[in-house]
């Protein structure tokens, strides 16, 4: 059996109890090293886990996944993701790939970003499509995330911004921020930072654009919502994290239920 187990968003111990009894038993198991991080390392896993892990890079999983299927079909193998497999992050190809190769697969789902983006205030049933934003270089800047957000304040929808990772073939790794992708979008509107949800240092700042830009939030990983129309309940929970105490202030209300910016 393959099994694909979501770690969650904080640190070790944010596995589920069915998801590390699996990983103990297992023959093999590789911890997907490329779209997302937690707030610990391979190290403290290790530990917590009981078992050592393979780093799975995007080279390893997207042109070696024969590697990775090996023995799956006569013994069991796990692929760990942060967040949950088929969040934010899906790895289809792989599960596409099991499934030619006679090879069995389970899911062990676990919390992403995809729903705890909740624990800013916004109600989830109110999101548009998530965007990614990616950093932009002197030669590529990208601006396809504009057009997807324009469409959701159209439609009145919040939008998701996940902040892409940017690095170059032998250079480490940079995760983008909050400050960085406020700079880089286009229309000012009132939008939600985020940092290590999930972790028991996560931050949540409501405010501006502007005041976004300046805002520190401390280490990755973060996103960025830009919002639509807003229900009153939600303008009074983003009160609670608001940047300034007149963060909110250029919020004008379209009717008795609903604010816009």
């Amino acid at each position: 059996m393959l099994y694909f187990i979501g770690l969650g968003l904080g640190d070790a111990k944010d596995i589920t109890v069915k998801g590390l009894e699996i990983v103990k038993q297992c023959s093999r198991v590789y911890l997907e090293a490329y779209t997302s991080i937690l707030t610990v390392g391979k190290d403290a896993l290790e530990e917590y886990y009981g078992r050592e892990l393979i780093l799975a890079d995007r080279d390893m999983v997207e042109q070696e996944a024969d590697e990775i299927l090996r023995g799956a079909d006569i013994s069991d193998v796990a692929f760990l993701v942060v967040g949950d497999p088929f969040g934010a992050t899906t790895h289809s190809d792989l599960v596409l790939r099991a499934v030619n190769a006679g090879i069995q697969y389970r899911v062990i789902h676990n919390a992403s970003i995809m729903n705890a983006v909740g624990c800013c205030g916004l109600q989830l049933y109110n999101f548009g499509e998530t965007v990614s934003i990616v950093f932009w270089t002197d030669t590529w800047r990208p601006e396809s995330f504009y057009d997807k957000i324009k469409k959701n304040r159209d439609l009145g929808m919040h939008t998701l911004c996940l902040l892409g990772e940017g690095r170059k073939v032998y250079e480490p790794p940079r995760y983008m921020t909050v400050s960085q992708a406020s700079g880089q979008l286009l229309e000012i509107t009132i939008c939600v930072g985020l940092a290590r949800v999930g972790a028991e240092d996560q931050a949540i700042r409501a405010g501006t654009l502007s005041q976004l830009a300046t805002c520190d939030l401390g280490g990755p990983l973060h996103s960025l919502i830009v919002t639509g129309n807003l229900h009153p309940l939600e303008v009074d929970m983003l009160r609670l994290s608001a940047v300034t105490a007149d963060a909110l202030q250029g919020l004008r209300a379209a009717d008795s239920s609903t604010y816009t910016s």
